[in-house]
């Protein structure tokens, strides 16, 4: 990556308006659902394929700058639950992110099991399908995890595949390649989801819009 030798010096007359430079990120924006997921997860047996349902807010946030790189972006959760089971089958929370100079769009992850990645791609402004990858040992795009999942269920990578349809819905197929006693496992997530609410916009936008 080129880096500028001033790395102090933020950008002047930024656009407040989040929706309007999210690029492709713009159709992430909202709440949405999707009620036929399929997670293929590791068991002592196993492989197990469990059927899930989720929630997704998207909310847009404020202009952030790293010095002289602008990015847009979207604060998420996740939420997953199963038909047959009352506690949380998945939580997440993180950042979807948009650099508008150079095509570059970042995921955090975060899940309370000890476990965070921020994993990265690029597309252009219009794009329809988007790809992201993070690997384990890697400093800029990476994983990291607690003692007890680097010894028992080693993240090596993962990969997230979105793909926006004509109705307005969008899909994912994620793929997370665990590491579970002493053989790989291919960790699989898919679903199709519809929104359910529109953004709204975020803070600073509303504040310039009233002035």
């Amino acid at each position: 990556m080129d880096v500028p030798e001033d790395i102090f010096t933020e950008p002047e007359d930024v656009d407040p308006e989040t929706l309007a430079n999210l690029g492709p990120l713009r159709r992430l924006a909202g709440t949405w659902e999707g009620m036929r997921g399929v997670d293929i997860n590791p068991k002592a047996e196993g492989p197990e394929t469990r059927d899930y349902y989720e929630r997704i807010e998207m909310v847009p946030i404020d202009p952030q700058a790293n010095g002289p790189q602008l990015l847009y972006g979207l604060r998420y959760h996740v939420n997953i639950n199963t038909r047959e089971e009352d506690i949380t089958f998945h939580d997440q929370v993180g950042y979807w992110l948009w650099e508008p100079a150079t095509g570059l769009i970042m995921q955090s992850v975060a899940i309370p099991r000890g476990q965070v990645a921020l994993a990265s791609g690029h597309a252009a402004a219009d794009a329809t399908r988007l790809v992201l990858k993070a690997k384990r040992g890697e400093t800029d795009y990476g994983i990291c995890s607690t003692g007890f999942l680097e010894a028992a269920f080693r993240t090596d990578s993962y990969r997230i595949e979105v793909a926006f349809h004509d109705d307005g819905s969008w899909s994912y197929v994620s793929d997370t390649t665990l590491f579970v006693r002493g053989a790989p496992f291919q960790h699989r997530d898919v679903n199709r989801l519809t929104r359910v609410a529109e953004p709204v916009r975020n803070p600073l936008a509303e504040i310039e819009s009233k002035k």
